[in-house]
């Protein structure tokens, strides 16, 4: 792992799940405060909630937990962000998708197709030289499949960050003034 600042040799990763007001620059403004803090992002994925007016901001970085408790408070200073949370992986579900396009000869397509098969993923462009496949899962379900397919001759890969919900039936949302989600 390389050495930031934030990073140490007692790290590990943290995933945090951070709603906002869906306006322009707020994604500026929470990237920008990691970034000062010296913290390297692994993966950021921002969508849109079950409330068009709240966004959700997916970050997982490798972490001590000291700078992680900094970097949660100042956080919860930043206009326009409504809710911050901490996602224990344990109690969490944890997806990312990747689409990786793979070099695939006559003499190589089956077995390719076979390691496809094994991972219950979907091969989503056949060329006569490549084949592109999607996979969604887990990051060590996404790690293996890769290191598989490296054997081949990985020609391109795009890879989206972490999305993650907690388990149970409750929403991050409930606690959001004016949430729409009611009657729990």
């Amino acid at each position: 792992m390389p050495n930031y600042p934030a990073s140490g040799p007692h790290s590990h990763r943290h995933t945090l799940s951070v709603l906002v007001e869906n306006r322009p620059g707020v994604l500026a403004r929470v990237s920008g405060l990691f970034a000062r803090r010296a913290f390297n992002i692994n993966s950021l994925s921002v969508s849109p909630t079950e409330r068009p007016d709240i966004s959700r901001i997916t970050v997982t970085a490798d972490v001590d937990d000291v700078p992680l408790e900094q970097i949660i408070k100042q956080l919860n200073k930043l206009l326009h962000v409504l809710k911050i949370v901490e996602l224990d992986a344990d109690n969490t579900v944890d997806r990312e998708l990747v689409l990786v396009k793979v070099s695939a000869t006559a003499q190589t397509r089956s077995d390719i197709l076979e390691i496809v098969q094994t991972f219950r993923v979907r091969v989503v462009d056949m060329h006569p030289e490549s084949l592109v496949i999607e996979a969604t899962g887990s990051g060590a379900k996404l790690d293996s499949l890769l290191s598989l397919l490296g054997d081949y001759g990985v020609i391109e890969l795009v890879r989206s960050g972490s999305v993650a919900l907690s388990r149970g039936p409750k929403a991050l949302s409930e606690k959001v003034v004016g949430s729409e989600i009611t009657g729990r």
